[in-house]
């Protein structure tokens, strides 16, 4: 190994966050940030909040740039970390954060629909692992975590698509986690629940999220900052022995 692997996990790590611009992304980009990473934050649409969120960690002392790029894209994720290694090294830390949803019956959904979630949801997360792994395995060190969903664990009406994608960024997070293991390298995912996110608030009325909470024992929906702290603890050096796991941040709904 070429880095230090003592108690402080982040020092002189490189993390790269997708759709790291908002959200969950971007708490995830801050919380690791605060933990002393430079970070990669990418983004496809949502510049100006990217640029400001790489802004923020700056002004704390930290190391951060913002990226474009469609994780779908085969040359645009090359590309992205190249610009990444140039200006911040070679990417230890990958959360494939990056997602698309849809809500609409198997029956009202595109192919055209499909391929577009699928590409973002998970082709981008295997390129984005696949080139990683390509930096990773040579130094004998990687986390990687994937987003995934407790839909990607149960299945959901009127969002198959979107569940699909995400039971198969499960699938692709073990099968990789074999794979890699012996390169000291972990895979793991996070799989939350119902989080206080535009993406959830925009499609869901008042009645329906207010129905959501009451079938959550925690009895509300989460945040950001919850997941983005799991993801920390599963990027550390304190979940070395933690491979292949799906940690699921659901405030109990699923029991």
């Amino acid at each position: 190994m070429s880095k230090d692997n003592n108690a402080h996990s982040f020092l002189q790590r490189v993390c790269l966050v997708t759709g790291g611009g908002r959200g969950i992304g971007a708490a995830i980009a801050r919380a690791v940030a605060n933990e002393g990473a430079s970070v990669a934050v990418n983004y496809l649409s949502s510049q100006q909040k990217a640029e400001q969120l790489v802004e923020e960690i700056r002004m704390m002392g930290g190391r951060a740039v913002a990226i474009r790029a469609d994780v779908g894209n085969e040359a645009e994720v090359k590309k992205m970390f190249e610009l990444v290694e140039q200006q911040l090294g070679k990417i230890d830390l990958l959360v494939n954060n990056a997602g698309r949803s849809l809500r609409a019956l198997v029956t009202e959904t595109t192919g055209e629909q499909w391929d577009r979630i699928m590409d973002t949801n998970l082709r981008g997360a295997f390129l984005c692992c696949r080139q990683a792994l390509l930096q990773m395995i040579p130094e004998r060190y990687g986390r990687i975590v994937n987003i995934a969903s407790v839909w990607g664990e149960r299945g959901a009406a009127y969002e198959a698509v979107y569940a699909a994608s995400k039971g198969g960024l499960i699938a692709l997070t073990k099968s990789m986690a074999s794979e890699v293991g012996l390169s000291g390298i972990t895979v793991n995912a996070v799989s939350p629940g119902p989080v206080k996110t535009a993406m959830l608030i925009d499609e869901l009325d008042e009645d329906e999220i207010k129905s959501l909470e009451d079938e959550i024992p925690a009895g509300r929906l989460g945040e950001s900052e919850e997941i983005a702290s799991a993801c920390v603890f599963l990027l550390s050096n304190r979940a070395s022995y933690i491979n292949g796991q799906v940690l699921t941040v659901d405030g109990g709904w699923k029991l």
